[in-house]
Formats: C-alpha cells, sequence, structure tokens
C-alpha cells in the first residue's frame, strides 16, 4: 500500500486535474476513432483497425511527447521563442513549394515523411503561442504602454497569416488571430489600438471569406445547406441527420448509420457528429464538459502563474486554453451548422497524428506551467540550474 500510494504521488507531480481530463480526452477519442472509421478501413485497406492501429501508434508516441516536454523547463522554451517563429516561416515556405508540399483536398498543407504527414499549420499553433509568450515575458511594459509594443506581433503574425492563407488554410489562420488577439488583450494591450485592430482583422476575414468563390460557397452552403443538398450542402446535411437520429442517448455505440459512407471525413473533423448520433446528447455534453475542465483548469493555472509573476509560463498557458477553446468551439460549431466548414480537427479526439502530437505537447508545457508554479524555487534558479533540478 505505501509503495502505491507513492507511485500515485510521483504520478500526481503535476496537476492531477489537467492530468486526468486530458487522459480520459484521448481515451474517448481513441474510441470513437475506432468506431468512426472501421468501415472506412475496411473499405480502403481491407483492415477494420488500420485507423485505429495508427491512431494508437500516433497516441504512445504523443505521451513519449508529453513526457518529455514536462521535464524541459520553461526557460528553455523563452530562450527558443525567436528561434521557434523563424521555424514556423520555414515550415510554411517548405509547405508551399511542389514536390515537398503535399496537397490533398486542394490544400497544401502536408510535408510527408514517409510514415506521416506532417500537418504544418498544427505545429505553427503552438509555437506562435510560445513565441507571443516570450515576447510579452520581454515587452510587456511595452505592449501595455505603447502602440510599437503592440503592432510588433501582429505584423509578424499578419505575414504568418498570409502564407497560411496560400495553402489556403482559413481555419488555421482564424484561430491564430483569435488567441493571438485574445493574448494580448489579456496581457493589457491599450484598448483603443487593440479595438482599432480588432475591427480591421474582422473586415479582412470576411473580406477574403467573401471574395473568394470556394469560401462564398461555404458560407451561403452554411446559412442553406438544404439547397445545396447533393453538392457543397451535402456533409453538413449528413452531420445534421446524425445529430436527429442520435436523439438524446444515441443509437449505442458502434451503431452509427451516417458513417457508413455516407458522412465524409467522419473519424476526423466531423467526429463530433458521429459522438452524436451513438452516444446522444448526453454523450456531447459529456465530452463538452470534460473540455471545460480542462480549459478551466489551464486558466487556472495560468492566472495562478501570472500572480507570480511568471510570466513566460502565465501568458503561454493562457494561450493553449484559448486556443484548444476556439478550436473545440469552432469545430462543433461547424457540426451542429452553427459556423460555415473550416477543416479543423477536435484536439485530442479527432484522428491524426499532427494533431494528437501538438495537443499532447501543448499539454506537457501546461503541466510544466503548473509544477513551476507549485515549485517556485525551480522558476527562479538560473538556467543551468534549473536544467539540473528538473
Amino acid at each position: 500500500m505505501r509503495r502505491f500510494n507513492q507511485l500515485l504521488d510521483q504520478t500526481f507531480i503535476y496537476d492531477r486535474w489537467i492530468l486526468i481530463s486530458s487522459l480520459i480526452l484521448i481515451i474517448f477519442g481513441l474510441l470513437m476513432v475506432s468506431s468512426a472509421s472501421m468501415v472506412i478501413s475496411d473499405q480502403l485497406y481491407h483492415d477494420p483497425f488500420h485507423y485505429l492501429l495508427r491512431q494508437l501508434i500516433f497516441l504512445v508516441t504523443g505521451f513519449g511527447i508529453a513526457w518529455v516536454v514536462t521535464r524541459i523547463p520553461l526557460h528553455f522554451w523563452e530562450e527558443m521563442s525567436f528561434v521557434l517563429v523563424v521555424l514556423c516561416f520555414v515550415m510554411l515556405l517548405l509547405v508551399l513549394v511542389p514536390g515537398i508540399g503535399r496537397v490533398v483536398n486542394g490544400s497544401r498543407r502536408w510535408i510527408h515523411l514517409g510514415f506521416i504527414s506532417l500537418q504544418i499549420s498544427e505545429a505553427v499553433k503552438l509555437m506562435a503561442i510560445l513565441f507571443l509568450a516570450g515576447f510579452l515575458q520581454r515587452r510587456l511594459l511595452e505592449v501595455q504602454t505603447q502602440l510599437s509594443g503592440f503592432i510588433k506581433p501582429l505584423v509578424c503574425f499578419g505575414l504568418m497569416g498570409v502564407l497560411l492563407l496560400m495553402e489556403p488554410d482559413f481555419g488555421a489562420t482564424s484561430v491564430i488571430a483569435m488567441t493571438v488577439l485574445s493574448m494580448l488583450f489579456i496581457a493589457g494591450a491599450r484598448l483603443l489600438p487593440f479595438l482599432v485592430i480588432l475591427a480591421l482583422v474582422m473586415v479582412g476575414m470576411a473580406a477574403l471569406a467573401i471574395t473568394t468563390p470556394y469560401r462564398l460557397q461555404r458560407l451561403t452552403t452554411f446559412l442553406n445547406p438544404w439547397g445545396h443538398a447533393y453538392g457543397s450542402g451535402y456533409q453538413l446535411i449528413q452531420s445534421l441527420i446524425a445529430f436527429g437520429r442520435g436523439g438524446l442517448f444515441g443509437v449505442g455505440l458502434g451503431n452509427s448509420v451516417q458513417k457508413l459512407f455516407y458522412l465524409p471525413e467522419a473519424h476526423t473533423d466531423f467526429i463530433f457528429a458521429v459522438i452524436g448520433e451513438e452516444l446522444g446528447l448526453a454523450g456531447e455534453l459529456f465530452l463538452i464538459a470534460l473540455f471545460v475542465i480542462l480549459v478551466v483548469r489551464i486558466i487556472y493555472v495560468a492566472q495562478e502563474a501570472l500572480k507570480k509573476e511568471q510570466w513566460f509560463g502565465g501568458y503561454t498557458a493562457w494561450g493553449i486554453a484559448l486556443w484548444m477553446a476556439f478550436q473545440v468551439f469552432i469545430n462543433i460549431g461547424v457540426n451542429i451548422g452553427l459556423l460555415p466548414t473550416k477543416g479543423l480537427t477536435l484536439p485530442l479526439i479527432s484522428y491524426g497524428g499532427s494533431s494528437l502530437w501538438v495537443s499532447c505537447a501543448a499539454i506537457g508545457i501546461v503541466l510544466r506551467v503548473a509544477y513551476e508554479v507549485e515549485n517556485p524555487s525551480v522558476h527562479m534558479l538560473p538556467a543551468r540550474m534549473r536544467q539540473r533540478v528538473s
């Protein structure tokens, strides 16, 4: 019994609320990926467990990534923040090069690495947060008192957004823009310039959505999918049918009809619709509650870090919480017809190595923030000594 208690204490050396909620979400996601992908996996690969086995490999390696990240002091990421943003631009440029970037469904978002195709925009989201948190650590007073402190990061992220739109990836651009602006607002940027830039960003995104034919089609389809029932509105209609069939308690795990080649991307972007059909409103609310617990706890950790003037850790945790909240909201909004289709995964749930690896890395960083908040002596040590202690 004593050994068990010691093992339990070692397991929860990091924040147990974040750890447990993340684990439940990941396990729940693995179960739903298995259910949603069996039919299409059998059709494409003659193996009903092809996607499940790959997701299991992604999961095991994701756990490894998270564990490694929890052992890295936050000071390392702070010092590497500029290198990370340079790496972002390099990868965003590489993915646009024919022969390097891989085109899927008309978008050049992936770099093929043999066993897996890495979706660059997933990694960029996390690295952008780390860069901005590092900038706020160094230039917090400038951000709060001078217009230059507000404009400098926006110029950088504006260029990043242009490269993302060239793929094109409007969904990732929207998530990054909302996260960056929210982080600057939380950091205390002056209200008038913030409102002006926010208005310009909203107008710019609206103009992009309206002036680009395929985005305009998505927007009009989202408003009236039944007018394009066998065209651009087909996917949304099948998703709504899934929710309608699910009712309060669903048709039962594994009994979804919409995943039988009616609902495209059932195991990725539209996995929430399969959850709604098989587990009903009860399953949807359970999943949403888990995300709320995770996001609220991360915000709590972020606020505790800021109270102790651990600016980098606090703003990093805030950024990760905002990113996850925005992406969950957009994914669910798309599935239920509240928002136009964006092509964004449901974090920790949807199938995909890039999304799961980056999400696990983000959770690992947040766990490290929580650890350094509870152990301020580690945070206050010089860089070399911090690494020895950790």
